[in-house]
């Protein structure tokens, strides 16, 4: 058994032969452009190198897809199943685009399955095909006389029409809603349907205070669905016997309401959420209930957003956050996609759509750490950071990592260190992927010997080094108590947050002074200033590399060498999550202490502090005693974590108190 698909670098393509090289046997051919053969190889790594998956060269607006003769004349007879997935997934693309890639593309692919002699011709529709069809659309329906209202829809219509009738093998078509990211990673590569949203929930999070609630429209329905229950459900319908001649809908079961989607995004970025005083609960009692579908005020809506009018209106407005005015005029589908036909076919593989409120979040956080490119336009950042050498430690998750893609993004070259190779090569080809340049050097930064040879290799490897970034550290959450028999706790928080980021500075201080300019940023934390119980190896040890940098900068400064330390609140990262108890407090996003990072290597500050940080040290500063009474009194309401104590998680009959003091002292460690 053998297989061939098209678009298989694309974002569907891409999980789709993942599927096939986990579960199925035999060679899986990709059709590829000979530019694209560098990407196809670096994805090979997503594959597992399989051999298996063995590149084609061709293209989708060629005949027969562009592949050589001879190799269609060998592989005639082979090819059990032919996925085309190769096509423009963009309601914003031209009508020429669409009509050469979608029709062109499918009439050029079914010719190549056709030489092929193809066992079964596996076609990726859309939900789209349905166009402005009112009511239930079922997987048996197709051409119902509906409306399709823009060249994406008309597009998808066609390609699957020629191919329910032009096949010249037996085919099956799928028709997903829109696709949005893996469902347990947030693994997404483009912008795309709810995404162009992103930016202003992002924007409302860092002008408006969360609580306070917006008016929004009740709009209708929507439908998105993971890529990865696509690509499983593709892969297990393709070899479900007896439904050649069937289409497939790859669609919530459940209509999702778009202002539920919409607040769904908006608490995971902590943005405030959207309120309708007047939804369809409320007008389908109206006498409106009674007009047409056309004429009732969703539809009358709608049509008004597709006026020349609302689109200028809409592109000097929404636009300049860029939501583009197409994208907003097909946010919700008239249609309701059933799926019985569907679901039938996939019961008992397990295979179904989780709910969306159970990776809102991770779609959020993956657009926000990667994805975002509001930097790009950020014009003091560009310029400060484009062609200039920025070493970060810590650079494989967390703040280090999102920082290095932000800094990439704005034309900076990241120099990569953390103690893992692998990680580091993944965030490298990351950001190489994203257009930006990266270099990777696996370091452990708590021995001594290895940061000084990690040090001369840059100082010969870079004609410059601009920027470090110290953010790789150790946190230990532990009352001295629990602490006295584990001396080595100090010791290592010590080796690592201490002495192993002021080696890696000293090392690099002689190329800073022979180019007579250079900034270092400490990633600090606000227990420096708040004093919080429990950890004592932890904010020393940030303590003492504050106090060293204090000292340390009256001297270099007139070497043009300058210092920022960042008193970092509580943050989602993963040094933090062993400790459950911090999954019920407020914290910041790698996203948002990345933001902090760029400023400070933006702006140069001597410190960046938050609220909390301030307050917490000007109490230590006003009234000592009752700062240190309040502290105890946190210190007896946050118990020792269970891998303190050594045995398992237990429930605290604390945890409203814990939580009432977490919200108050928002971002402080506990």
């Amino acid at each position: 058994m053998a297989y061939f698909v098209t678009g298989a670098t694309g974002f569907i393509g891409r999980h789709l032969v993942k599927e096939l090289v986990d579960n199925r046997d035999g060679e899986i051919y990709v059709l590829c452009r000979e530019s694209s053969l560098p990407r196809l190889a670096a994805m090979a790594q997503q594959w597992g190198n399989d051999a298996r998956v063995i590149p084609v060269v061709g293209d989708l607006s060629s005949d027969h897809l562009g592949v050589d003769p001879d190799w269609i004349a060998a592989k005639a007879g082979t090819i059990s199943h032919f996925f085309h997935l190769a096509a423009i997934y963009d309601m914003t693309a031209s009508a020429e685009m669409n009509e050469r890639l979608n029709v062109g593309g499918t009439r050029a692919a079914l010719a190549l399955a056709g030489e092929l002699q193809a066992g079964c011709f596996h076609q990726v529709s859309s939900v789209a095909a349905s166009g402005d069809h009112r009511g239930v659309f079922d997987e048996s329906m197709f051409d119902e006389g509906q409306r399709l209202p823009s060249p994406y829809h008309r597009t998808k219509f066609e390609s699957e029409k020629i191919v329910r009738d032009e096949s010249p093998v037996p085919w099956r078509v799928y028709r997903p809603a829109i696709v949005v990211g893996h469902s347990e990673t947030g693994a997404m590569d483009k912008i795309d349907g709810p995404y162009y949203f992103f930016p202003l929930f992002k924007r409302m999070r860092d002008l408006l205070p969360g609580w306070l609630p917006l008016v929004g429209v009740d709009l209708g329905d929507t439908n998105m669905v993971p890529v990865d229950y696509v690509a499983k459900a593709m892969d297990h319908l393709a070899h479900v016997p007896g439904h050649d001649g069937e289409a497939f809908h790859l669609v919530d079961p459940e209509p999702q309401s778009t202002v539920e989607v919409m607040n769904l995004f908006a608490a995971a970025a902590g943005a405030p959420q959207f309120a309708v005083p007047v939804d369809r609960s409320v007008t389908s009692r109206l006498p409106t209930a009674l007009l047409p579908e056309s004429l009732r005020p969703g539809a009358l809506i709608g049509a008004a957003l597709r006026t020349p009018v609302a689109h200028l209106a809409l592109n000097q407005t929404l636009g300049r956050l860029g939501i583009p005015a197409e994208v907003l005029e097909h946010v919700s589908f008239p249609s309701v996609y059933a799926t019985r036909h569907t679901e039938k076919a996939l019961a008992g593989s397990g295979i179904a759509v989780p709910a969306l409120e159970s990776y809102a979040g991770t779609l959020w956080s993956y657009w926000e750490e990667f994805l975002d490119d509001s930097i790009k336009d950020d014009k003091a950042a560009v310029a400060a950071l484009k062609g200039k050498t920025v070493v970060i430690t810590g650079a494989s998750s967390g703040i280090g990592l999102v920082t290095a893609v932000q800094v990439a993004k704005a034309g900076g070259e990241p120099i990569l260190i953390a103690r893992g190779k692998d990680k580091l090569e993944a965030t490298k080809a990351l950001i190489e992927t994203q257009g930006g340049t990266a270099h990777a050097y696996p370091c452990d930064l708590s021995d001594l010997d290895a940061i000084d040879q990690l040090t001369k290799t840059l100082s010969e490897d870079f004609e410059h080094i601009d920027f470090v970034v110290n953010n790789a550290g150790r946190s230990i959450r532990r009352s001295l108590k629990l602490s006295e028999d584990r001396f080595h706790d100090f010791e290592r928080t010590m080796q690592l947050n201490y002495f192993g980021a002021i080696r890696l500075v000293m090392g690099l201080l002689p190329t800073m002074r022979a180019q007579k300019s250079g900034h270092i940023v400490n990633i600090s934390s606000i227990g420096v200033l708040t004093n919080p119980p429990r950890f004592s190896a932890y904010v020393a040890s940030k303590a003492a590399l504050d106090a060293w940098s204090n000292v340390v900068s009256s001297e270099v400064v007139g070497d043009g060498i300058s210092f920022t330390s960042i008193h970092m609140p509580l943050v989602r990262t993963p040094m933090i999550a062993p400790t459950k108890l911090y999954d019920r407090f407020p914290t910041i996003s790698p996203g948002q202490a990345a933001r902090k990072v760029i400023t400070a290597l933006v702006d140069r500050p001597h410190e960046i502090n938050t609220l909390t940080g301030n307050l917490g040290a000007l109490a230590h500063t006003l009234a000592p005693k009752v700062a240190f009474r309040v502290l105890h009194l946190a210190y007896q309401v946050f118990p020792d974590s269970a891998a303190a104590r050594g045995d398992a998680e237990s429930s605290s009959r604390k945890e409203s108190e814990q939580v009432m003091l977490a919200r108050l002292l928002k971002g402080v460690h506990w």
